[in-house]
This record gives C-alpha cells, structure tokens and sequence, in this order.
C-alpha cells in the first residue's frame, strides 16, 4: 500500500475512538471489495473507470487506483466533512425497523447528489450517485466525485452494523473482552477483526474470495437493490452480529462482553460472503454505468 495512503488512514482511524466516528470495514476490506469488483468488471468498463480515476486531480487524499479510491470517503469525513457522516449508513432499529425514518424521511437529493442534504442515509447515496454515473448529462467533476462514493458506499452497506441499531449507535457503544487487555467495541470488531482474521493482505484475500464464489452465487447477488442489500444486512445482524446478550442502549453500565463460542468464527465466513456479495454488486453498478 502506497505510503501516504497508509498514514492518511491511519490518522483516520485514530478518529475512530470518538463516539462520532461512523465508519464500516476498515481500508482492508473496501480494497477488497474493489479487488473482488475488478474480477467480475467487463474490459470497457475497467478501462472506462480506470480512465476517470487517472483524472482525479482533486483527491489529494488517496491515490487514483481503484482500491485506494474505494477508501476515500471515509478519508474524506475524517478531514474535517462532518456532513457526510450520516450518509455511510441506514440505522434500521433493531426491535422495530422503519426505512423511511432510518432514512430521514428519503429527502430529496437536490440536482447534484453530492450537494444533497446531511440528513439522508446510505440506501439513498448509493442509488443517487449510481444515477448520476449513467447520465451523461452529469458535470464531469460530479461523475467522479460520485464514482468515489459508489466504490465505498456499495462496501459500507454490506457491513451488518451499518444497516442497524440497538440505540446503541450501530455497536459503538458495545464493548467487547478479546482476552487479556484487548478490548473492542462490536461496531469496530466487524469493520476490522473479521476482516483481517481473512488474512494480512487485501489483494491475497480478494483472491481467495474469488476463487470461492460460484457462477449461480454471482447469479443471486447480482439482482436487488441497495434497499434489498440494506435489509438483507440488517437481518444478517440481527441473527448474527447481535447474538451476545449485550443490552440496548448506550448507558455506560454494562462492562465488556465475552464472545461466545463460536462466534469469531461465524462472524468471520459472515464478513468473507458480505465482502464477496459487495464486490460483485459494485461490479454490476460500474457494469451498467460503464459497460456498454
């Protein structure tokens, strides 16, 4: 990984231990997502989406490459754009989920999605920035803003905690007991341990998930909407990720949980499907934008 590229991430994640912090697989797993995305991309729209990347001028924050760029939103909040936070995820209430309040009532977007209200959640983002790659009429400068969204935002629907919530900020306030002095909140554990208990490198990992995924698995994935992705993530962390026992809310009172027997494991071929399942959606997105 290019070296400012590892230390604007890592500033990145230093911010993840403030309670504002909203993000979803760490770099590891977006670049995974993209190296999967590539695998399953027509050659023109590889060349297409290589072309508009070369173009980025404005980006000073990853290089142009695809995985890089697929990191980049999160780069982006971190550097200070607070008004995107909301936009990484949907937060479906666990005991009662209502997708147009999760949604804050699906504003309208404006005419340039990237312009569009703080106020508005990821299943909206996705199919804006999606519509904006079609239309030729987009300004150039707006096309690849949105293409940086759709590289990230496709990934961050598929991490199970950014489609729910216990009142407890999607598992940020969920601490976990990893053994000895490690500790981790539930909503990090899913953005980064499962992620890196798939091995040390992304490239290698995206691979190996390849190589794994079947022709009728690439059939299935490949229809619904970012709608169906976020309910179907919802419902993957409802029956997997919130299988701990831990209380709603965010009071401070409940001390580190213990992960049960066999969760690291479940929670570890549940991330290597949700990565494999991203990656090729965000291929069919950038197929049908810039395939034909």
């Amino acid at each position: 990984m290019p070296t400012r590229l590892v230390l604007l991430i890592a500033a990145a994640l230093g911010l993840l231990a403030s309670p504002s912090a909203a993000f979803a697989w760490g770099s590891e797993g977006h670049q995974i997502v993209a190296e999967i995305a590539r695998a399953y991309m027509t050659p023109q729209a590889l060349a297409r989406v290589d072309a508009l990347l070369a173009t980025d001028r404005s980006n000073s924050l990853t290089p142009h490459d695809m995985a890089s760029e697929a990191v980049w939103a999160d780069l982006y909040h971190a550097a200070g754009h607070k008004e995107t936070a909301q936009w990484h995820f949907v937060d479906l209430e666990i005991t009662g989920p209502d997708l147009k309040a999760a949604c804050f009532g699906l504003p309208d977007p404006g005419p340039v999605a990237s312009k569009g209200p703080a106020d508005d959640c990821i299943i909206d983002k996705i199919s804006e920035f999606a519509r904006e790659l079609v239309d030729p009429a987009t300004d150039p400068d707006e096309r690849l803003i949105a293409l940086r969204y759709v590289l990230h935002f496709v990934g961050d629907i598929h991490q199970p905690l950014h489609a729910i919530d216990n009142h407890d900020r999607g598992g940020n306030c969920v601490l976990l007991n990893l053994g000895g002095p490690r500790s981790q909140n539930l909503h990090a554990y899913w953005d980064t341990a499962v992620v890196r208990a798939l091995g040390p490198d992304p490239v290698a990992t995206a691979r190996t998930l390849i190589a794994a995924i079947t022709p009728d698995e690439i059939r299935s994935w490949a229809s619904g909407s970012p709608k169906d992705w976020a309910m179907e993530s919802f419902e993957i962390a409802r029956t997997t990720a919130y299988t701990l026992g831990s209380r709603p809310g965010c009071d401070g009172n409940q001390g580190p949980i213990d992960l049960p027997s066999g969760y690291a494991e479940t929670a570890r071929r549940t991330a290597a499907v949700q990565l494999e399942k991203a990656g090729v959606r965000l291929a069919v997105v950038l197929n049908g934008a810039f395939g034909a």
